[in-house]
């Protein structure tokens, strides 16, 4: 009597522990699959190498966020002085020779006080060396020399134009960047519309409106940037090339200031896509979008 008692107990406790083991698998599938997908994205992310690319006709150039950012913001001062696009380009290559276009502390043994973007010597009378490593009092004063001096300079080779303002040791290294520096101005002047793209990770947190117009103004101060209520959405009233020359310029900083996504002209830059795409948008006016 005991035994067939104690059977039907056995076969419940063991189909209790065949349900118990069913149901940790499965939640052990699911956190297992959750944890993949997260692995998945991380990995998808880490594989991201982040650069900036120009591509005008059959030419393309790469450089780093920082490096684009910089770029943009000579074509940008260029624009604000009412220069050609020449101008950008002239600028562009001289700062790739000089600095690579980073805003650099210190010099080489030519200038032991060269300093910024364009190794700007305050001993020479470019400025205090606290200006020369603002990058967009460089900017202008590369430019301010460049109108006084080589008032001819669309018409001359980069070559002589870059060095009469700069007086290198090295002076036919800036032919080298002059395709380089021709790409990045035609796009970040307008000429090349969605020429400029960049491949970004995801904004490590949220976007900064109010810190992307300040810099928009100081660099272009004809540029009326709007910012939305909650901050994520800023909207500048332009038309025709000015327009193509502001929206890259939004793309050229996005890693800067948490952009999310541009769009212009029926184009749109977004981020998480890594290009560009068909698009519709504000009529008359570049939309930015940034993170939240």
């Amino acid at each position: 009597m005991k035994a067939s008692v104690k059977a039907p107990v056995n076969r419940r406790s063991r189909r209790r522990r065949r349900t118990l083991g069913v149901l940790v698998l499965g939640v052990a599938v699911v956190a297992g699959g959750s944890w993949a997908a997260t692995r998945f994205i991380d990995s998808s992310e880490i594989m991201v190498r982040e650069h900036c690319t120009a591509i005008v006709g059959s030419d393309s150039f790469r450089l780093d966020p920082e490096q684009a950012s910089h770029a943009a913001l000579i074509s940008a001062v260029s624009m604000d002085r009412g220069l050609p696009a020449r101008a950008a380009s002239i600028g562009i290559a001289t700062a790739v020779q000089e600095s690579k276009l980073r805003n650099i502390d210190y010099g080489d043994r030519a200038g032991p006080d060269s300093r910024g973007l364009f190794q700007q010597r305050p001993s020479q009378g470019w400025g205090s060396e606290a200006q020369v490593m603002d990058p967009v009092y460089a900017a202008n004063r590369f430019y301010q020399e460049l109108e006084l001096l080589v008032p001819d300079f669309e018409d001359l080779d980069i070559t002589v134009a870059a060095q009469t303002v700069q007086r290198s040791a090295y002076p036919e290294a800036y032919a080298d960047h002059e395709p380089e520096g021709r790409a990045y101005a035609s796009a970040l002047t307008g000429h090349s519309p969605a020429a400029l793209n960049c491949v970004l990770k995801s904004p490590a947190g949220p976007g900064d409106a109010q810190a992307m117009t300040a810099a928009l103004q100081q660099q272009l101060s004809s540029a009326w940037p709007q910012i939305s209520d909650d901050g994520r959405t800023v909207t500048i009233p332009v038309s025709g090339p000015r327009g193509w020359a502001l929206v890259q310029w939004a793309v050229a900083n996005a890693q800067r200031f948490g952009v999310t996504s541009a769009s212009f002209g029926g184009q749109g830059w977004v981020r998480a896509d890594h290009g560009w795409a068909p698009a519709t948008g504000t009529e008359g006016a570049v939309t930015v979008t940034l993170a939240g």
